[in-house]
């Protein structure tokens, strides 16, 4: 199977979408819904969507794996965003035009600092050199992850610098029923993007660890493919979402063979998420870390240390793995 395509910018909609005025389902105090229509986006189509991969959309926040410091490294979202005077002027000008392309953008002044270290993300435009921001008037980027970092706590979490690991939950390789939570090489997954998961990530949708006991895992983009997805149509992808226990998933991303990514969320069609019993949450799980290979005393507390206890045990569900680190 090929590598699928990397988040390096936002995804637009499978459907062409519009504005409703009524309160949002999704992001609290917005006046305003984004919902799919009946037609299928021009983007869509131009990336031959009917022969793309379709795979699960995972509610977390975007990793990178790329090199820093001369070994892989994991990379956390970080999006340049314009200080008071530009967001001002960008958002009268979008108040006047409504097209925000149409907007002069000075790099070098209209944006807040980033770290030295900060990278802007593959595939966005340039223009005489420097990264220019999306519809939105932020420039998607990226910045290491490092060791005992206290303001990404929860990805250093999943991730051991010295044996060059991360934590990665994905199917087991010779059963697509069940979800196997390993120990990757970070090398195999250089240049691509993941999801983390966890206790402290977007509200926790999937229920996993606790207060106390908190648990983070990674998920490459695409590891979870749907195999028995509906025509294309925007009643049919309705009736999938609500019926169907695939169907209890945030959303859906398809893989163009163009290497373009599609998506629609349950929030485009008028439906709720998070929602009490997610598909994810619906299979098995087993503890596959295979760590004899490292003569190392991992800290206490951290993940790995707990699922080198637990090595090959298996669980009803991912929520129900319970730490005691």
């Amino acid at each position: 199977m090929r590598r699928l395509g990397s988040v390096q910018r936002k995804m637009p909609c499978v459907f062409v979408t519009e504005v409703k005025e009524e309160p949002s389902t999704k992001r609290e105090h917005q006046p305003f819904k984004v919902l799919a229509t009946e037609t299928i986006s021009h983007k869509a189509l131009d990336a031959d969507i009917h022969s793309a991969i379709p795979t699960e959309k995972v509610d977390g926040t975007c990793c990178y794996v790329t090199t820093y410091k001369g070994q892989p490294y994991l990379w956390a979202r970080l999006d340049r965003k314009p200080n008071k005077l530009a967001e001002k002027r960008f958002k009268n000008f979008l108040h006047s035009k409504q097209n925000s392309k149409e907007f002069f953008w000075n790099v070098e002044e209209d944006f807040k600092p980033v770290p030295e270290c900060w990278i802007p993300a593959k595939e966005i435009e340039q223009l005489n050199g420097n990264p220019m921001p999306d519809e939105n008037g932020h420039i998607p980027g990226w910045v290491p992850v490092e060791k005992n970092s206290k303001q990404y706590c929860w990805h250093s979490s999943v991730v051991n610098y010295e044996f060059e690991i991360a934590l990665v939950l994905r199917h087991h390789s010779d059963d697509p029923g069940l979800l196997e939570i390993s120990a990757v090489p970070l090398s195999d997954l250089l240049e691509q993007t993941l999801e983390l998961i966890g206790t402290n990530i977007n509200g926790n949708p999937y229920g996993l660890g606790s207060k106390k006991h908190p648990l983070h895992l990674l998920i490459p983009h695409g590891a979870f493919q749907i195999r028995n997805l509906p025509t294309l149509k925007h009643n049919d992808l309705l009736s999938w979402f609500e019926g169907c226990r695939e169907g209890k998933i945030e959303g859906i991303v398809w893989h163009c063979s163009d290497g373009c990514l599609i998506k629609v969320h349950r929030h485009h069609l008028g439906l709720c998420w998070p929602i009490p019993d997610t598909y994810m949450n619906s299979k098995p799980v087993v503890i596959n870390m295979n760590l004899n290979n490292y003569v190392y005393a991992f800290d206490a507390k951290c993940l790995f240390n707990h699922f080198s206890k637990i090595d090959n045990q298996k669980f009803g569900r991912l929520k129900d793995i319970i730490l005691n680190v």
